[in-house]
């Protein structure tokens, strides 16, 4: 992939050049593209999904091969990974998706166990990216908790 490619999906398509809360921006492109996503059968998602994941942890090793940081403030692609896994399969709605958005940011920066091990211990693409797929998930399943409360 040419250099050029790299860094506009690495940076979100330049969200992540933000001035300031890059990562926080460079999740906001993944919102119309998790809105996408849910319309797809649950197979076709989950092999998306996985897809992205996949294709995150290329574009972050490729885009910090030039970088002395292990993960640049403005590579961004791994947020909307995680960003994706925080949503999959909730309802699409403008208050699911602030809470997702929200939810995963904190779980973001906070880093708990294991997100912050990942981001310590694991090298490459794949430990720029596993750690915002573990936020996801945290944030995914606080979202499911609070889904399954609203129903009962």
């Amino acid at each position: 992939m040419s250099r050029a490619i790299v860094k506009v999906l690495a940076s979100g398509f330049g969200f992540g050049f933000a001035p300031f809360a890059p990562g926080t921006f460079g999740t906001l492109p993944a919102l119309p593209l998790a809105f996408a996503l849910h319309f797809l059968p649950p197979w076709i998602f989950t092999l998306t999904l996985a897809a992205f994941t996949l294709a995150g942890t290329l574009i972050c090793q490729d885009a910090t091969k030039a970088s002395p940081e292990k993960d640049p403030g403005w590579v961004v692609f791994d947020e909307i990974v995680g960003f994706l896994w925080a949503t999959a399969f909730l309802p699409p709605t403008p208050a699911s998706y602030a809470a997702a958005f929200f939810l995963f940011r904190v779980f973001d920066i906070i880093k708990p166990w294991p997100a912050g091990f990942i981001d310590k211990k694991v090298k490459g693409g794949w430990g720029i990216v596993l750690d915002d797929v573990a936020a996801g998930i945290y944030a995914r399943f606080l979202l499911w908790l609070a889904l399954c409360a609203k129903l009962s």
